[in-house]
């Protein structure tokens, strides 16, 4: 009878989730801007569920557009009576969501320190949450866990703060704010156990944590986390029910104040850039809103997501340059190429909207307008081969060379106060 109840559990927790059984992920190369017009059309076919992992935005670009199996016919039609070019870059979306999950069952277990902790395998929420609570009875002359507010679903909001001294200037960084982007939660755990292990060691981050604080928010929005684990890998919203809509959810990188509403973002609630019906509206953003407001003296403000290897910086919302953009211009430069010097991982760099698309009512561009000169938006590994499934076995060296631009970008702010 036990082996039936766990066979049970075992068939509910594969069944009860969306399946991408023959989805497919397409990378279409528009050649004009008619062609970004057509497929900027296809974006609101809700009936179709389809799901663009990178939006249309100019020719220069490729668009990559994941298709269920049931309407991947009428999505390759489409292309072809429009003469829109494109080939497979996933081939069974299913096939890399199977692998992840074997590769996470493989090293489940429980560990007994954050040196046990297995940094090399995707985690999910309650196996974060138990890594940050080890990390600060592990360091609690250096860290601490701030609860800054609770999350749709009651979950909270924790921040660590890593600190040495009272009264210090902060930094913010956050991962984890779309839910399906696992290798920036990943990426965050590592940072966390990089910064207790390298303190005293390494006299440029000493250095740094003697004159400000970090503030590291690993898991920006739990909800969506969760849901990504229990019911649909590639949920990127919040878990907030939309009033007069069978959708759910909003994308909190579209639910800031600056340019809120914006074109670079979607009235429909069915869309994966919904910017919410009002400023604010979602808990996860305001209690980070809350935060940088109350605390009053952060001087840099750096969000991580992913995937198309891209450090940008304000503005998205408008084409008007920011004020300091000969800097964080210089900046991002010398961030990237440190970055590239570990893999040779190479990046693109600059503004929001010269480097990608509009979008409007985003982080970094709200966290410039609150005085942070230094807000900088990372968007990880990889260029699409694997887009939001990176595998496991990239999780280290995604987080190595990503420390190093973070480390440039934090040495920049000490030794230039503002």
């Amino acid at each position: 009878m036990k082996g039936l109840l766990v066979l049970t559990a075992l068939f509910v927790a594969v069944f009860g989730k969306v399946t991408f059984e023959g989805d497919q992920v397409l990378r279409i190369n528009a050649k004009n801007a008619e062609q970004i017009s057509l497929l900027k059309e296809l974006t609101e076919a809700d009936l179709l569920g389809l799901d663009f992992w990178m939006n249309p935005a100019r020719e220069s670009l490729p668009v990559d557009l994941h298709v269920p199996f049931h309407s991947l016919q009428a999505v390759r039609a489409f292309l072809a009576y429009n003469q829109i070019p494109y080939h497979i870059m996933i081939e069974n979306v299913q096939d890399l969501v199977d692998k992840e999950q074997l590769q996470m069952l493989k090293y489940h277990g429980f560990p007994r320190s954050t040196d046990d902790f297995v940094y090399t395998t995707y985690h999910d929420l309650d196996s974060i949450n138990l890594f940050m609570d080890m990390l600060v009875a592990e360091n609690q002359n250096m860290v601490s866990k701030i609860e800054i507010g609770q999350s749709y679903e009651n979950r909270p909001l924790n921040v660590l703060k890593f600190s040495t001294g009272a009264n210090r200037p902060g930094i913010w960084i956050d991962t984890g704010l779309h839910s399906r982007e696992w290798i920036t939660h990943a990426s965050g755990i590592w940072f966390a156990k990089k910064i207790v292990t390298d303190y005293g060691r390494d006299p440029v981050l000493t250095d740094i944590l003697n004159s400000y604080d970090i503030f590291l928010e690993i898991v920006a929005n739990p909800d969506g986390l969760a849901y990504t684990h229990s019911d649909d890998r590639m949920w990127r919203k919040t878990r907030k029910p939309n009033p007069g809509s069978s959708c759910v959810g909003v994308d909190p990188n579209r639910n800031w104040e600056t340019g809120f509403g914006g074109p670079g973002s979607s009235s429909n609630p069915c869309s994966q850039t919904y910017h919410g019906p009002s400023i604010h509206s979602e808990p996860e953003v305001k209690a980070i809103v809350e935060f940088v407001k109350s605390h009053g003296n952060l001087k840099a403000f750096l969000s991580i997501h992913s995937y198309s290897q891209m450090l940008l910086y304000p503005y998205g919302y408008t084409q008007t340059a920011a004020k300091d953009q000969a800097e964080l211009h210089e900046l991002a430069r010398k961030a990237t190429s440190e970055l590239q010097s570990l893999y040779n991982t190479a990046y693109t760099y600059g503004s929001i909207i010269t480097t990608i698309y509009q979008a409007d009512g985003v982080t970094t561009d709200w966290a410039y307008e609150q005085g942070i000169k230094y807000s900088y938006t990372f968007e990880l590994r990889d260029t699409g081969r694997y887009g939001f499934i990176l595998p496991a076995d990239q999780i280290l060296p995604t987080a190595e060379e990503t420390w190093l631009a973070l480390m440039v970008i934090m040495e920049h702010i000490k030794n230039n106060p503002y």
